[in-house]
């Protein structure tokens, strides 16, 4: 609403006027409209600018850490690109099941049995790694897969990590397993002589106690044997070669 005119007492026209801008200095005019757009064009265009190079700083700085990433991407082996390590040291030709041969836990169990049975049926070689005979194989799994709950059966073909016993069947089942094998050493006729099959002697250093007795230290503990006092035997497994 239009501001309240004073009453005149008298005078000309410009007493008048000066009266009304008496009573309403701070109200705007129509000839003051250029001005105050001007003034809000003049602070919104700064904020435009503030906010237009903020974001082509932001735009820049994702533009550069992307190029950082792929020039370092580029840079790297193809081997380590196309493939994780996600295999033991030295097994490219073979095959290694993790697995336990306790019966503690009957599903367990049975996958570790089964799985081991359809990798036997290829007659290839295999190199088991029970968990139960030596801890040391868990440690070692974990450092792989670096996982703090696993499951078993894990296994490995060719150098490639494969999965446990439900990739191993849905493979067989499809007909790819066959093709995993493929360029695996065949296992060799019969049963370890040494071990008779159960891939692990008596340590020869401490007579399978774990430890032995010297005249300077007393009784110390075996280097050569693990918690339980057993060595891989060198003649069925490929990591004791």
């Amino acid at each position: 609403m239009w501001a309240r005119w004073g009453k005149i007492s008298g005078g000309s026209g410009a007493g008048a006027v000066e009266t009304a801008h008496a009573v309403a200095p701070s109200t705007p005019s129509f000839k003051d409209l250029p001005a105050l757009l001007r003034d809000e064009y003049d602070a919104g265009t700064a904020g435009a600018d503030a906010t237009g190079r903020r974001r082509s700083a932001v735009v820049f700085h994702r533009v550069r850490i992307a190029t950082a990433a792929l020039r370092t991407w580029r840079s790297l082996p193809s081997s380590v690109i196309s493939e994780p390590v996600l295999k033991p040291a030295g097994e490219d030709k073979r095959i290694v099941v993790y697995y336990t041969s306790l019966r503690v836990v009957r599903k367990t169990f049975v996958d570790c049995r089964d799985v081991r049975s359809i990798l036997r049926g290829f007659r290839v070689a295999i190199d088991e790694r029970d968990l139960a005979m030596d801890s040391a194989f868990l440690s070692e799994l974990k450092g792989i897969l670096g996982r703090r709950q696993l499951t078993l059966p894990q296994v490995f073909i060719g150098g490639r990590y494969i999965g446990g016993a439900d990739e191993i069947w849905k493979l067989h089942e499809s007909g790819e397993l066959k093709r995993y094998v493929e360029g695996v050493p065949s296992a060799t006729n019969g049963t370890c002589e040494p071990c008779g099959g159960m891939r692990f002697l008596l340590c020869q250093n401490c007579n399978g106690s774990h430890k032995y007795y010297s005249e300077k230290g007393g009784f110390r503990t075996c280097t050569s044997c693990n918690e339980n006092g057993l060595v891989r035997c060198p003649l069925c497994c490929f990591s004791a070669v």
